[in-house]
């Protein structure tokens, strides 16, 4: 059995499993929608001092940051579930790569977030969001990476605390902070210096600038290659730590 034939596998599970209940993915939804309903337009009549004329490209591409951080941060929950039924048990009397059990699972993740994304760029639109079409599908792609270093984490986490009550706590630890200092809602640029100097090493931060400048079509902007250079570095982390702990695990 090669290893994409059993990624597969794991992905076409889970997949099923999330086609037969599909709470989760419009529970993830929610949030975003909920702010560009009710936030949004309270941002409008702010847009020149967020340094634009509409107020939604500042915004739409922060909530996109923050459905591919908060979505894919809480995909581990459903793995302790799986740990706590014996499905994980199962899987590791079988010869299947321990890699391909965490690919398949990250694979689900990132489907699940493009639907979402593209389904919250539409909305965005109805709106009042205008900018380049093409920008808007490398945000997305650069927000699914980003979420796939998240689910990645996530399982990782998973697996190592095997306890949602251990688990919520530590993840809403780490991201309400990157939430406030990534300018995710409101750019950082806005704030005092001594805010905006702390943000600079939230990689977050970088990440949801080069997303706001691919919105507006400003591809050749420093900040782009800054945010997709972190992407990378993180999604790096995150599939290390998952195999590393999927492994370890199952050894």
């Amino acid at each position: 059995m090669t290893f994409l034939r059993e990624t597969s596998i794991v992905f076409n599970r889970q997949l099923r499993m999330n086609l037969r209940n599909p709470a989760w993915v419009i529970i993830g939804l929610m949030q975003p929608v909920l702010y560009l309903a009710l936030f949004g337009p309270l941002l409008e009549s702010f847009a020149p001092m967020l340094g634009t004329d509409n107020a939604y490209m500042v915004f739409v591409p922060g909530l996109l940051i923050q459905l591919g951080i908060f979505g894919a941060l809480f995909a581990g929950f459903s793995l302790i579930s799986e740990w706590r039924s014996g499905v994980i048990e199962a899987e590791r009397v079988t010869p299947a790569s321990r890699t391909a059990l965490l690919l398949g699972r990250v694979l689900r993740d990132s489907v699940q977030l493009a639907v979402q994304g593209i389904v919250l760029i539409a909305l965005g639109f109805a709106f009042g969001l205008r900018g380049s079409i093409g920008g808007m599908l490398i945000g997305l792609l650069i927000t699914i990476a980003l979420g796939t270093a998240c689910a990645s984490a996530s399982n990782a986490l998973a697996l190592t605390t095997k306890s949602e009550d251990v688990m919520a706590p530590l993840i809403n630890s780490v991201a309400l902070p990157v939430l406030l200092l990534s300018g995710i809602l409101i750019p950082m640029s806005v704030g005092p210096q001594w805010l905006q100097t702390i943000s600079d090493f939230v990689p977050t931060k970088h990440i949801v600038e080069a997303v706001r400048a691919v919105f507006a079509g400003d591809f050749a902007n420093g900040v782009v290659y800054w945010g997709i250079g972190w992407t990378a570095v993180l999604v790096a982390l995150g599939l290390w730590a998952g195999t590393r702990t999927f492994r370890k695990e199952n050894a």
